[in-house]
C-alpha cells in the first residue's frame, strides 16, 4: 500500500527535535551513555564493509554527523557533505556535481542522503562519473512502508510524494525551500521497479538488495533529528534486532523502515 499523498511540513509542526543540528548530534553520540544509536549505526554501517577493501579508496556523500568513520574499515575512506563541518574531509560538495575528478572512487557510501536529494537522477550520473570501473555504489536509506508513512505524518518532519518523476533530471523532488526537506518515497520510486532503473541507469549493475530496521530504528532517539526512546541493554537490542529481521524479512511492505543496495559500475 501506497498512500499518494506529498506531504511536506514546515518546521512550526514538526515534532523531532534538533533536526538539522549535526553538531549537537554528533556531540550526543560520542556522548552518550545509552547503547541503542551506536547498536543501530553498527548495524547500518557494518554490512557495507563486505563490499570494501581496507586499499580501496572511498566516499561518502552527504555524510551528516560524520559517524561512519566509526564503522567503515578502509584507511582511504573520505566523508563529504553540502557543508562547512570542521570534521568532514571535502567541505560544500553537491552530491549532483562533485567537481571530484572521473574514476577517481573504488565505492561511494550513501547512508540516508538519498532521499534528501532534490535531483536523485543527478546523483546517480555523477556517482557513475567519479567511480571506478567495477566500483560501488554502496546505499542504505528510507524504505517508505506503512509504518514509515504513518511515523512521517505523526512526527511531521519530513514528506513523502510518490508522484514525483525521480527520473526526470529538471523535476525537484523534494522541498525546494528546505535543504533539509526529505522526499521518503524517493529510494520506493528508484528502487521498487529495478527494470526500470536499469533502463534509465544501464551502467550500475545491481549486487545486492534487502529490507532492514523497524524497531531498532524507532526506538533509537534519532540519528540527526531526536525524539523519544527507551534505553535497552545489549541483550535487548539484540531481541529487536532479531524482531526486525523477521519482520523486514517477511513483511517488508508494511514493517521496514530502511532499506540497503548495492551497485556495481559496469563500464
Amino acid at each position: 500500500m501506497k498512500i499518494k499523498n506529498k506531504v511536506y511540513y514546515n518546521k512550526k509542526e514538526n515534532r523531532m527535535k534538533d533536526e538539522g543540528n549535526v553538531l549537537k548530534a554528533r556531540a550526543l553520540f560520542y556522548s552518550a551513555k545509552t547503547k541503542n544509536l551506536k547498536f543501530l549505526l553498527k548495524n547500518r554501517y557494518d554490512w557495507m564493509n563486505s563490499y570494501i577493501n581496507s586499499e580501496h579508496i572511498g566516499l561518502e556523500i552527504g555524510a551528516g554527523a560524520g559517524i561512519s568513520k566509526e564503522f567503515i574499515k578502509c584507511k582511504n575512506f573520505k566523508i563529504s557533505d553540502y557543508a562547512e563541518y570542521d570534521f568532514l574531509d571535502y567541505k560544500n560538495i553537491d552530491a549532483t556535481n562533485t567537481n571530484f575528478d572521473s574514476e577517481k572512487f573504488d565505492f561511494v557510501i550513501a547512508s540516508n542522503a538519498i532521499h534528501h536529494i532534490s535531483h536523485p537522477k543527478k546523483c546517480f550520473i555523477e556517482v557513475d562519473r567519479i567511480l571506478k570501473k567495477g566500483g560501488k555504489f554502496i546505499i542504505q536509506d528510507i524504505n517508505c512502508s506503512i509504518v514509515t508513512q504513518i511515523i512521517t505524518m505523526l512526527m511531521k518532519h519530513e514528506g513523502f510524494d510518490f508522484g514525483v518523476d525521480v527520473f526526470d533530471e529538471n523535476v525537484c523532488a523534494t522541498n525546494a525551500e528546505d535543504l533539509w526537506s526529505g522526499n521518503d518515497a524517493i529510494p520506493n520510486l528508484l528502487f521498487d521497479d529495478m527494470k526500470k532503473f536499469k533502463n534509465e541507469f544501464p551502467n550500475f549493475q545491481l549486487l545486492f538488495h534487502d529490507y532492514k530496521e523497524c524497531i531498532c530504528f524507532l526506538n533509537s532517539g534519532g540519528v540527526i533529528a531526536k525524539t523519544f526512546y527507551i534505553p535497552l541493554n545489549y541483550f535487548l537490542l539484540q531481541i529487536c534486532n532479531k524482531l526486525d529481521i523477521f519482520l523486514t524479512k517477511f513483511f517488508p511492505k508494511i514493517f521496514a523502515l530502511q532499506r540497503q543496495i548495492v551497485l556495481k559500475k559496469i563500464n
